[in-house]
C-alpha cells in the first residue's frame, strides 16, 4: 500500500456559507484543514504519494498542498477543470496515476475524520483478495450498503426514501451498515470501469458486485465522523485534537 487518493473536488454544499467561498477541503478542525488531517493521516499509515481531485476553488486547494510538507511525500492534483466528475468519475478521470500499478491503493472522502486502522484493513483486503473492500460500521446513516453473510455487497439503501439498489436479485437476510467513506482498490477496476464522465463510485460497486468480489470491511467501534455539516466539525472539535 504505497499510494492513496483523497476525493476534495465536491461542491460541499452542505457546509454552506464556507463552500460560497472555499472548498469542504479547507474546512478546519482545531486549527487544521480537513486535507492536511487526512494527509497526516494516510502519510502515518505509511503512504507517501497521494492524488487528490479538485475541481471547487481548485486553486485554494493548490495553495494548501503546498504547504503540506514531510519526507518523501509526493502530493498530485488531479484537476476536474469540466467536473466535478463525482466519486466514479474522478476516480476514472485520475487513472494515469495509477497506470501500471499493482499494489492496491486506498481513497478516502476528505471530509470524513476516522482513527480506524488501516493496516488491519489491508491485511483483510490481502487475505480475501476482493475488487474492491469498503470500510463500514454498524452506526446511523440515511443511507446504507448492504451485505449478505460473507460481507458481499448486496445492495444499497435510502433509509428515508425506503429505496433499494440491488447488485443482482434481492437478497433476503442482508446485514446493513453504513459507508465510512474509505475504500481500498486493486487497479484492476480501472479496465473495468467507464473511461470518462461523471458517476458515482457506489453505482459501480453494485454493478460489479453481480460478478466481482466487493466486500465489507466492518470496523465498528473506531471513530468516524462525516464533517460534511458545519455542526459535525463542531462535534469534530471534541473528538480529534
Amino acid at each position: 500500500m504505497k499510494k492513496a487518493m483523497i476525493f476534495a473536488a465536491g461542491l460541499g454544499t452542505r457546509l454552506k456559507p464556507f463552500t460560497d467561498n472555499h472548498p469542504k477541503a479547507l474546512a478546519q478542525v482545531n486549527g487544521k484543514t480537513l486535507l492536511e488531517r487526512n494527509v497526516r493521516f494516510l502519510y502515518q499509515a505509511g503512504i507517501r504519494e497521494i492524488v487528490v481531485n479538485t475541481h471547487h476553488f481548485a486553486d485554494q486547494v493548490e495553495a494548501a498542498v503546498g504547504l503540506i510538507a514531510m519526507p518523501e511525500l509526493r502530493i498530485h492534483l488531479s484537476h476536474e477543470k469540466d467536473g466535478p466528475f463525482e466519486t466514479g468519475g474522478g476516480l476514472a478521470y485520475a487513472r494515469h496515476y495509477f497506470d501500471n500499478d499493482t499494489v492496491p491503493f486506498v481513497v478516502m472522502n476528505v471530509d470524513i475524520l476516522t482513527n480506524i486502522s488501516l493496516q488491519r484493513m489491508m491485511n483483510y483486503h490481502k487475505s480475501h483478495h476482493p475488487l474492491a473492500t469498503l470500510a463500514v460500521t454498524n452506526r446511523d446513516s440515511s443511507r446504507k450498503l448492504l451485505f449478505d453473510q460473507d460481507m458481499q455487497l448486496a445492495g444499497w439503501q435510502n433509509v428515508k426514501a425506503g429505496e433499494f439498489k440491488w447488485a443482482n436479485n434481492e437478497v433476503e437476510n442482508t446485514q446493513a451498515f453504513a459507508f465510512s467513506g474509505i475504500h481500498i482498490i486493486d487497479p484492476a477496476i480501472f479496465d473495468l470501469l467507464p473511461q470518462s464522465g461523471k458517476f458515482s463510485i457506489t453505482d459501480i460497486y453494485l454493478t460489479l458486485a453481480a460478478e466481482h468480489k466487493i466486500l465489507g470491511f466492518d470496523h465498528s467501534g473506531d471513530l468516524v465522523l462525516d464533517v460534511g455539516k458545519p455542526e459535525s466539525l463542531n462535534k469534530a472539535e471534541l473528538l480529534f485534537d
